[in-house]
């Protein structure tokens, strides 16, 4: 099965988290979300695999969650759904799928969990933070 990150290039974790597979699984499948988007059984099945819901995969900073009201604990899991579809950048990334599960790689490190990386392996985050597999 080949590795798949759902990836934002202008995100410094998802930068580091396509960085980190590279270093220890190779190149990975790169799916620029924000120019392809998102499809409703698209994302179901990803928050599935990965035990999200879309509350809980909701990006709330740096997108425009709050002013759509979707913080709101009214709103229903439908509604933010919809709204990820339409609005891509609320969806929290990385997102990443290999043959070992699916998860929301944050923090970066959170990726180790998914691939054959030894442990202590160590990887240097491009903020200079070394982080290192358990």
């Amino acid at each position: 099965m080949s590795i798949v990150i759902h990836h934002n290039p202008d995100c410094g974790t998802s930068r580091n988290v396509l960085e980190i597979i590279r270093a220890f699984a190779g190149e990975p499948i790169i799916v620029e979300y924000l120019r392809t988007g998102w499809t409703r059984p698209q994302l179901q099945a990803l928050f599935a695999a990965a035990g999200l819901t879309p509350r809980t995969a909701l990006r709330v900073s740096k997108s425009p969650a709050e002013a759509l009201g979707l913080t709101d604990p009214a709103v229903s899991e439908e509604a933010i759904l919809d709204a990820m579809i339409e609005h891509p950048i609320l969806v929290n990334r990385p997102i990443v799928c290999t043959a070992k599960g699916v998860a929301l790689c944050r923090p970066s490190e959170a990726v180790f969990a998914l691939l054959d990386a030894p442990s202590g392996a160590r990887f240097v985050k491009e903020d200079g933070e070394v982080v290192v597999a358990p």
